[in-house]
């Protein structure tokens, strides 16, 4: 989950302003800062890791960093609602949020579980589901030290992502969207073509587009298959206020590492 909030750091000044090469420098640019992509994704941890309602924490940790701004409009309505409902989202913040449910599930099918309960509040439309799906999925499979082909193999089949792009060729005309059918798949081919945790977020930035959310779904997949080098680890941890730092702590304290033979069926 540090690797989702590391990208969404890396990736918040070039949201508005893409940067399309993965020169850039310095990796932490001055103007970086977490977004609410960040805030979302301690949210859903928090519910996850303290058994909780995910409305509520959704809600509770939106409203105590409301003035983090970058919320969608829709989303942002329905955090300040006294009854929140699922709006049919097809968003690609559900994917952003969901990297806890791919960290703390001990078999496929779980993941696939957490991944539906924490998105349906929200993005119940099938388009959202499956990106947090997905996400979680691959997530999953990166932990359980399933190859790069075998995770895009697994994606494809089950979810029906077109993985066979590179992130040379969605470059050049890859424009904003947050839909997550033409965002997720994007964001997944970034870490997966990846040669190390720093190298999936420059993936991510360089593709332009929605930039944040992108290299947060791409960071939270990279920290699986790669983990997330201790200086980067060490900058991303500056940037968060206690309250976070406790979420990350005990999402952290209660990670296992999935035994053998749990790899179930992906069909």
């Amino acid at each position: 989950m540090l690797g989702a909030i590391t990208g969404d750091i890396i990736g918040s000044k070039y949201e508005f302003r893409n940067y399309k090469a993965k020169d850039f420098e310095p990796l932490f640019h001055a103007e970086a800062k977490f977004t609410d992509d960040t805030v979302c994704t301690v949210a859903v941890a928090d519910a996850l890791v303290n058994e909780l309602d995910p409305v509520v924490t959704l809600q509770r940790w939106g409203q105590a960093y409301w003035h983090n701004r970058g919320w969608g409009q829709r989303f942002s309505l329905w955090l300040a609602d006294d009854n929140p409902q699922p709006y049919n989202s097809w968003g690609n913040g559900a994917a952003m949020r969901v990297g806890a449910a791919g960290l703390l599930a001990t078999s496929l099918e779980q993941a696939l579980e957490l991944a539906y309960q924490v998105t349906v509040i929200t993005h119940n439309h099938a388009e959202g589901i499956k990106g947090a799906q997905a996400t979680a999925v691959a997530i999953w499979l990166a932990r359980n030290k399933q190859g790069p082909h075998e995770i895009g193999q697994a994606l494809t089949q089950r979810f029906g992502y077109q993985l066979d792009m590179t992130v040379d060729s969605i470059r050049p005309g890859y424009k904003h969207t947050e839909a997550s059918q033409h965002s997720v798949p994007q964001a997944l081919v970034c870490a997966l073509e990846a040669t190390s945790f720093e190298d999936a977020l420059r993936n991510a930035v360089s593709i332009g587009g929605d930039s944040d959310t992108i290299a947060a779904i791409a960071g939270s997949v990279a920290e699986a298959r790669f983990g997330i080098p201790d200086d980067i680890a060490a900058k991303t941890w500056t940037y968060l206020p206690r309250d976070m730092r406790a979420v990350l702590t005990a999402l952290y304290q209660q990670v296992q590492t999935p035994a053998d033979g749990e790899l179930g069926e992906l069909n």
